[in-house]
């Protein structure tokens, strides 16, 4: 049996690239911080009570700090189920969450990288499936929409399982692939769930020929619409896992950058080398190393990443 990741671990060879490691860990929390759900009874009215006072008060000191938030009326309006974005740790829409300073580290590394590039448009992939790819995407974007000057689209754009919708509680039963076979209007298959500078596209329906789905001249014609079309706007695909199957090295000659999720003691070393000489390297922006671990103090970051930031040589 091959080698795995160990935490901390870099498994980027030095000097054969200039993108940036990602040597800390990002945290699968244990759930609500707080008290904020009753978990034993189900309830989550504390949760949404807590929620709706919270953004009640932040929107109007932030907008005297500048914040603006689009209207989103050619977008389908659909309501978050609290208890599936709890259960499945989707923690940076979660109110006074410690676990999300992880992601805002990281939101800082990527931008530091892309805002001179002009880069706007990140894929979220994997060697291997079950390695935390879409659960770091959502939560990445969702850390990015906190931002003052950027807003964000999430494209499911794993075609043959997609589960965004699904991991966010957001029940939406059109997406990309409606798009782009049945011509479904771009307002019918955009979901605005609620939360301000955010939007999503995924569905339910899925296809076994993604790759050439994701190559075709439509395809090609709307990343560039969404790449475009707002200058203050990131986009984050989420993509099959890179061994499994070809969509996302054909994907990645779209995308301005990628992002590479590397589960701990779980990957294989071997595995993760395979799937890196897959993508352009003048893309590769870094790994996340996902991993579980035990929740810390507020305030100790030292302790809390384990790692810290580093560039390659």
């Amino acid at each position: 049996m091959g080698k795995s990741v160990a935490a901390g671990e870099c498994v980027v060879c030095s000097g054969r690239s200039q993108a940036l490691r990602y040597d800390c860990a990002i945290m699968k929390p244990t759930g609500i911080k707080g008290g904020d759900v009753n978990k034993s009874n189900g309830s989550f009215s504390r949760y949404a009570k807590n929620k709706e006072t919270e953004n009640a008060f932040s929107l109007e000191c932030k907008e005297k700090a500048g914040w603006v938030c689009p209207t989103y009326d050619q977008s389908q309006q659909l309501r978050l189920d609290p208890q599936v974005v709890v259960e499945n740790r989707c923690i940076a829409i979660l109110p006074g969450s410690t676990d999300i300073e992880a992601y805002k580290v990281l939101r800082t590394k990527i931008l530091n990288l892309t805002k001179e590039k002009g880069w706007n448009t990140i894929m979220v992939t994997s060697a291997l499936p079950g390695e935390g790819k879409t659960l770091t995407a959502i939560n990445l974007s969702l850390t990015f929409a906190r931002e003052f000057n950027h807003s964000v689209l999430l494209v499911d754009c794993d075609l043959r399982k997609q589960k965004v919708h699904e991991v966010m509680g957001a029940n939406g039963s059109k997406g990309l692939v409606d798009y782009l076979l049945n011509d479904v209007p771009m307002p019918e298959i955009m979901i605005w769930p609620g939360i301000e500078k955010f939007t999503l596209i995924s569905g339910s329906r899925t296809v076994h020929d993604s790759a050439e789905l994701l190559a075709s001249p439509k395809m090609k014609e709307l990343f560039l619409e969404m790449k475009t079309r707002y200058p203050d706007r990131y986009i984050f695909f989420d993509v099959p896992p890179l061994l499994s199957v070809s969509d996302a090295m054909t994907f990645a000659s779209l995308v301005d950058g990628i992002l590479f999720v590397v589960q701990a003691g779980k990957t294989p070393m071997e595995d993760v080398e395979r799937a890196i000489e897959m993508i352009p390297r003048e893309k590769f922006l870094g790994f996340v190393l996902n991993r579980k671990k035990e929740h810390l103090s507020d305030y100790d970051a030292k302790a809390y990443y384990g790692y810290p930031f580093k560039a390659a040589t």
